[in-house]
């Protein structure tokens, strides 16, 4: 690879777990060590008020936040998605309609970026769908050659939008672990460099956008609650990462919700165990409508039940009703949202049992278009 991040202004990865650290130009994709993920030595000032309304349109008008300075070339505008109310205390925000019709833009644009810098042969990735259309769409504008690795089952409507953009897909047998072992094996070739949007934490600081934009668009403020569904959890890591950043500036931090398909749901079985991390086998995968976040086993699960902890929140579970309910719900409202997408709104909606809420504010994101999957059955 041409490694052309300098030296002052690329931060070390670091591991989490053991506290291993490498050199961004030349890391392997995890940590030599644990072969876990990667965390970034990175803990930036954040934006102050007064500097906000001016700079470009979309997340890189928090560029001194990000740990890639300087001006993008792979940006399709993404970010700054509307901010809406859906009833008196909760709102949604609509980032399916980013670029790619999904939040993983704001991940994607950011592994892209970095690629372009480091200039691999290729870019590799694995994904249930959005990752990998953010993926294959920020690699084609970064003119990298791209190749996706999806589990059999994915939306063929995300996989055609994978090709769409030049990437080859790769469907795996099996579930979205089979897919992900299979793209790492990838990811050892020389001159490969691995997008994920698990392991790099680059996605995280380019998830971590959405809680500043939600900041910016408050005035300043951040809801008493941020919801969020949780599969690998890059959207909760990213919020976890913004508003601790933003509680250095005195911004006061809001509860993270946590929601999960009953269906598959390890984490939300953890939390409510008090265990730092899932100790129950691996169950077998099954189906839900939530693909997006049907995770069996989460590299970074003691990472998202302490960042859950410490905020004060809690996991909630929908079931396979709720989620159809929900997008039904959300269409009749003018919102037309992928399934995984609306499993927020069927945790703390009106037709949410009893107040999960406990009477606070809250944002809910609603992650991917309705178009990428059509309607529940």
């Amino acid at each position: 690879m041409t490694h052309a991040l300098p030296d002052d202004v690329c931060p070390d990865y670091i591991c989490p777990d053991d506290g291993t650290r490498a050199d961004v130009r030349t890391a392997p994709w995890c940590c030599p060590v644990c072969a876990g993920p990667w965390d970034l030595d990175f803990a930036p000032q954040p934006p102050k008020a007064v500097e906000l309304g001016s700079g470009p349109n979309s997340l890189w008008r928090y560029g001194s936040a990000l740990p890639l300075p300087g001006a993008p070339a792979v940006t399709l505008g993404e970010g700054r998605t509307p901010l809406v109310p859906l009833t008196g205390r909760i709102s949604a925000k609509l980032d399916f309609l980013m670029p790619t019709l999904s939040f993983k833009d704001r991940g994607a644009v950011m592994l892209a970026e970095l690629a372009r810098r480091l200039g691999p042969r290729r870019v590799v990735a694995d994904s249930s769908g959005n990752a990998g259309t953010s993926v294959a769409a920020y690699s084609a504008r970064a003119g990298l050659p791209c190749e996706v690795f999806v589990p059999e089952g994915t939306s063929e409507k995300k996989t055609e939008q994978m090709r769409a953009h030049g990437a080859r897909v790769r469907v795996v047998p099996g579930g979205r672990e089979a897919a992900a072992r299979a793209a790492r094996a990838a990811a050892d070739e020389p001159g490969v460099f691995y997008a994920s949007h698990v392991f790099n934490p680059y996605f995280l600081h380019g998830t971590k956008t959405y809680v500043y934009e939600v900041w910016e668009e408050l005035g300043g403020e951040l809801p008493e609650a941020l919801v969020v569904p949780v599969g690998n959890g890059t959207l909760l890591l990213g919020a976890a990462l913004a508003t601790r950043e933003l509680a250095r500036a005195g911004v006061r931090a809001p509860a993270l919700i946590a929601v999960q398909a009953k269906a598959m749901a390890p984490l939300a079985r953890a939390f409510a165990a008090g265990e730092r991390e899932p100790t129950a086998p691996v169950p077998d995968p099954v189906p839900t409508l939530a693909e997006g976040i049907a995770i069996p086993a989460p590299p970074r699960a003691r990472q998202i039940l302490a960042a859950v902890r410490e905020s004060g929140g809690t996991f909630l579970t929908v079931s396979e009703e709720q989620i159809r309910a929900a997008q039904r719900d959300l269409a009749a409202r003018g919102l037309f949202v992928e399934p995984t997408g609306v499993a927020c709104w069927a945790a703390v909606g009106p037709d949410a049992p009893g107040d999960p809420l406990a009477g606070r504010s809250a944002v809910v994101p609603l992650c991917g278009a309705g178009a990428k999957t059509g309607l529940a059955p």
